[in-house]
Parts: structure tokens; C-alpha cells; sequence
């Protein structure tokens, strides 16, 4: 097996469910799979603990992150919070410069949809990243380090990655459309509207993401509460 980036190999196969939620990984297990010396999965391995899909074992190695229903909702509260928060600022400080960007990113975002093909997870991670840059571009206008950081702490990349992989044409369109919402609202230096706009935005992704995890079949995630 010719592996030429282990980081990228080994997040996609969490993220499509081949290394199941709760389950071990080791450097020894992960090198003899994928040919490749220690050295890569570790520095893989430090990166993937970076993004939230792994955390280290009591013991030895890692295990790949479980999420339960309530600490989805937990994450998704938090963010709408602070993400409509930051809208309303970026509405009250942006520069004409920094809403450029944003519509260029929104724009970008558009085309990465229209190119989405679910058997393709290269054209799933480009709609993913394109949306993290929209939001990105929002924050930076607020001016505000302080939100940007912990912004970064409930961003969870597996939680958003998963929701895209899930996503319906319809609910990718619907979220397009919100965006502009969002946009037009801190074009014309509206706090309030973009806030809101920004807070429904982040509640209906939790919406959706709930939905297809009580689907019947749907398991990736999934966890018994204790």
C-alpha cells in the first residue's frame, strides 16, 4: 500500500467509519498497515489529536473520539452563542476589503457544492474547508482575538466534516442561502439581523445533525449515555 499522506489516510478513515468511534489506535498498528515508518503516524497522530478525532488512551496509544448526542448539542449551543456574536460584530467593524473576501469565500462555496460528489470524500473536504474559510473570514472582521480562540475550541472539524458527508443537496443549498443572508446583513452594517441569521445557521446544522443520527442505520458517532 502506497500511503503518501498517513494524516489524510488515517482522518478519512474516521471519518468515513473504518476506524470506528471508541476504537484503539497505535503507532506499531497504524505503521505495519500503512507501510510507512513510526515517524509520520506520529506526527499524523499529533495532528488528528489537534482536530478532535482522537484522544489519547488511559493506557497506551489513542482511541478514535466518541461524541454522545448531548455533547453534540452542547458544542452546537455553544457555537451558535458565540458565532451569532461574532456576525453581529464583524456587521459593526468589517472592512470593505474583509467583505470582499467574505463573498469571494461564499462564492467558492458555491462552486464546491456544485462539484460535490459523495463518492468522492476529496470534493466532501473542499465543501468542508471552503465553509470553515466563510466562517474564518466573519471572525477576522470582528477584530476580536478573544472570540477567534474560543470560536476555535467548539469548531469541532469530525462533528462539521460528518454533517457534510451527510448533507442533502437541499441542505447544502439552504445553508448557501443563509449565508448571503448572512452577508447582506453585514454588508449593510445590520448587528442585529446578523446575528440572528448566524444563530439559526448554526442551530439548524445541529438540527440536521441530531436528525440523522437518530436515523435508523446511521451510527457513526454514536454513543449509549451512561
Amino acid at each position: 500500500m502506497n500511503v503518501l499522506n498517513p494524516y489524510e489516510f488515517i482522518k478519512d478513515a474516521i471519518i468515513l467509519g473504518d476506524f470506528s468511534p471508541g476504537e484503539r489506535l497505535t503507532e506499531e498498528a497504524l505503521a505495519s498497515t500503512l507501510k510507512v515508518s513510526r515517524t509520520p503516524i506520529r506526527e499524523a497522530i499529533k495532528q488528528l489529536e489537534t482536530d478532535g478525532l482522537i484522544t489519547p488512551y488511559k493506557r497506551r496509544g489513542y482511541i478514535v473520539r466518541e461524541f454522545s448526542l448531548e455533547d453534540i448539542r452542547q458544542i452546537y449551543n455553544l457555537r451558535a452563542l458565540l458565532e451569532s456574536f461574532g456576525a453581529s460584530e464583524a456587521a459593526l467593524y468589517r472592512t470593505s476589503e474583509e467583505l470582499e473576501r467574505m463573498y469571494n469565500k461564499n462564492a467558492a462555496y458555491e462552486i464546491a457544492i456544485s462539484k460535490l460528489k459523495r463518492s468522492d470524500i476529496l470534493t466532501i473536504r473542499n465543501v468542508q474547508q471552503v465553509n470553515q474559510e466563510f466562517h474564518e473570514e466573519i471572525f477576522k472582521a470582528t477584530k476580536n482575538e478573544h472570540l477567534r480562540t474560543h470560536i476555535s475550541k467548539v469548531v469541532v472539524v469530525p462533528l462539521i466534516f460528518r454533517s457534510f458527508y451527510w448533507y442533502s443537496e437541499r441542505m447544502l443549498l439552504r445553508s448557501l442561502e443563509v449565508h448571503k443572508t448572512i452577508l447582506k446583513a453585514i454588508e449593510n452594517q445590520e448587528p442585529e439581523r446578523a446575528k440572528i441569521a448566524m444563530q439559526e445557521h448554526i442551530y439548524q446544522g445541529r438540527d440536521d445533525v441530531l436528525q440523522q443520527l437518530n436515523t435508523p442505520g446511521i451510527e457513526v458517532l454514536k454513543r449509549d449515555t451512561q
